[in-house]
């Protein structure tokens, strides 16, 4: 009787083990997407980070009165440049967004600035990366999302746990993008 016992303890023990292995390899692959997605991002982020002086340089010449919407975007990509987490990159690249909405807007106000051909390129160009960092936020998002769903449920907490995990931050809108949004949750 006590052989059968031996037997089943170490069955018990392999099952345990094989589904702890599970759940830490698990977690590993799941970072790894929320890192590949935030990488493809950061790409597309910097592209228009380098982007954003010739911008300010060609609107600067003809916006004298919207001296505001220029420095807002500068100083947001200074902050970018200088954000020392996650979190705190994510916020100032929402800001961005909006403050560049709130560029080419003005920019309505200037038939000049909008005829000029550097002016329309970078417009387009940043427009593109907008949209195409809006489509990897949605991949960036859901791969956060799921891992951080993960790292909660039970069991696989206990290993998360041990492992150190803590929740990914969400790239979320700006709130000032929010208000205008029909859907303010």
């Amino acid at each position: 009787m006590s052989v059968i016992w031996w037997v089943m303890g170490a069955l018990l023990l392999i099952v345990l083990l094989a589904g702890w292995i599970g759940l830490y390899n698990m977690f590993i692959l799941l970072k790894n997407n929320v890192a590949r997605a935030w990488s493809n991002i950061d790409v597309l982020l910097k592209q228009r980070y380098d982007e954003l002086p010739k911008l300010v340089e060609v609107c600067r010449s003809y916006m004298e009165y919207e001296k505001e919407t220029l420095e807002r975007v500068i100083r947001l990509r200074s902050v970018i440049g200088g954000a020392s987490g996650l979190e705190e990159r994510l916020k100032a690249e929402g800001e961005l967004a909006g403050a560049l909405k709130t560029l080419f807007a003005v920019s309505e106000n200037y038939p000049q600035l909008k005829a000029n051909e550097n002016f329309e390129q970078l417009r387009q160009r940043i427009s593109g990366l907008e949209n195409e960092i809006a489509d990897r936020r949605e991949f960036y998002n859901e791969s956060a999302n799921l891992y951080n769903i993960k790292i909660a449920q039970i069991p696989d907490v206990l290993v998360a746990r041990m492992m150190g995990c803590k929740p990914i931050p969400l790239f979320e809108t700006a709130p000032e993008q929010r208000e205008s949004s029909p859907l303010n949750i």
